[in-house]
């Protein structure tokens, strides 16, 4: 597996172009429970993530009917990151004070996370966020309601190597 760091300034771009839009190559989840999953796995993908196309524990999108848990569910989404050994992105829990553009902020209450955010930029140890459901863009995360917050860094992905 050849291990890469995803583009960043790509990454936020997307987030900026589509944080009030939809991107109609994907479907949007807005009334099935949220579309802000879906639209941190975008903006990852816009990154140079490859997709991993593992049944049931992978992370990917080829339709609304064919993704991947991860892909669209906040739950989902943190575990394949903080646990994936193959293709695709990968990530660490980490303090939000070490939050950097890139990484990924999940929202949580006393019953569990419910909300992901994308971090756009970082600004007096302040993040600022770009979000589909309620949409936003350059959001500061101090804006939002949450009894906990978990930042989940974004360290690179993977691909299958080929021989030469």
């Amino acid at each position: 597996m050849t291990v890469y760091e995803l583009d960043t300034e790509k990454s936020v771009e997307y987030a900026k172009t589509w944080a009030f839009g939809r991107n109609p190559d994907f479907h949007t989840f807005d009334l099935l429970g949220g579309d802000c999953t879906n639209f941190v796995s975008q903006c990852i993908y816009a990154g140079g993530a490859v997709m991993n196309y593992t049944p049931d524990t992978g992370w990917y999108y080829l339709s609304a009917f064919d993704r991947a848990a991860a892909w669209t569910g906040v739950e989902y989404f943190y575990r394949f990151m903080v646990n994936n050994t193959g293709a695709g992105p990968f990530g660490k829990e980490t303090a939000l004070r070490n939050a950097s553009a890139g990484d990924v902020i999940q929202l949580c209450m006393e019953d569990g996370c419910y909300h992901s955010l994308f971090v756009v930029d970082i600004r007096d140890g302040v993040p600022y966020v770009a979000a589909h459901t309620n949409d936003a863009f350059d959001r500061p995360l101090y804006s939002y309601g949450y009894d906990e917050a978990r930042c989940i860094h974004i360290i690179g992905a993977r691909k299958n190597s080929r021989p030469v």
